[in-house]
């Protein structure tokens, strides 16, 4: 069994909450051959945890609407040697400026310029993307409405760039996993007689210094969080089975029944889960999320 991880950090990363989607899961996951669709991929905590555990799982489908993002996901999955030459030479270069903050701010500044150039072969974009991820502030992801990266440096002394034996198990398991980029609306047509969907979409912010979804240059606002709810019941009429997961609205401000409203003829749990992204360390903790499931 190949125990692949996440290559990238992630904001709102699913490893903390896999305990509780594990006691969630349906049981055509459980004593079934099953296909697993997963439309917002984001770091694929959830995933490669799939992938390990269920053998029964015929077929994978991943999606999502960041192509840099899913060029990456496919670099792996097609060219990994050749990606991780680049990110050990980067690697051997940028930890060279250990004792040189000039020279690494330099050098990062540069790679980013690279990256928003978007002039690279994919390959070389696609080590890029990791770079920076491996390198920026918290391993933030996030561009602005010309689609450029703008997180600054982070604070890391000798970060690892290139863990090379878990992109290697990477690229294995991702050999079994179509891979897609696009609305998550398109992953339907991908889905079997028993097919299991798992949604973590972009949080609905909790106030607005709290919003990380400008992960794309398009904003994932509370119309489309209605839209996605709309795709939902059209999984469930199908009697495709699905969990979702998203911020807990209410916990923040008991008055705002966004979710609650919007779930109200699903099953709707409030989970713990850690914070761990803010620039204030007095606002990172816990808090609820919810998990939602037909």
């Amino acid at each position: 069994m190949i125990h692949a991880k996440p290559f990238l950090k992630w904001a709102g990363g699913k490893t903390q909450l896999i305990d509780q989607i594990k006691m969630q899961l349906p049981d055509n996951v459980t004593n079934k051959a099953f296909t697993y669709i997963e439309p917002f991929v984001g770091s694929g905590a959830i995933l490669f945890w799939m992938l390990k555990t269920f053998p029964n799982l015929e077929q994978a489908i991943i999606n999502d609407i960041n192509k840099d993002l899913i060029d990456c996901y496919l670099t792996i999955k097609e060219n990994v040697e050749t990606l991780i030459e680049i990110l050990q030479k980067w690697e051997k270069e940028y930890h060279g400026l250990l004792d040189n903050q000039e020279g690494k701010k330099s050098y990062y500044y540069e790679k980013r310029n690279l990256f928003n150039s978007r002039k690279q072969d994919v390959i070389v974009q696609s080590a890029l993307f990791i770079f920076l991820n491996r390198t920026c502030f918290n391993g933030l992801f996030r561009v602005n409405r010309k689609n450029e990266f703008n997180v600054p440096i982070g604070g890391y002394k000798k970060p690892q760039i290139c863990n090379e034996d878990n992109l290697r198990k990477v690229s294995k398991i991702l050999q079994k996993v179509i891979i897609l980029n696009g609305d998550y609306s398109k992953t339907i047509k991908y889905a079997s007689t028993n097919s299991f969907f798992y949604f973590d979409p972009p949080y609905k912010p909790l106030d607005n210094t709290s919003s990380f979804n400008s992960y794309t240059k398009n904003e994932f606002n509370d119309n489309e969080q209605i839209r996605l709810k709309e795709f939902c019941d059209e999984l469930n009429k199908k009697n495709y089975k699905w969990i979702l997961s998203n911020s807990d609205v209410k916990g923040k401000d008991t008055n705002n029944n966004f979710f609650d409203d919007l779930y109200a003829s699903f099953n709707i749990l409030r989970v713990n889960a850690r914070r761990s992204i803010n620039a204030d360390s007095s606002k990172r903790g816990l808090l609820t999320e919810l998990l939602i499931k037909n």
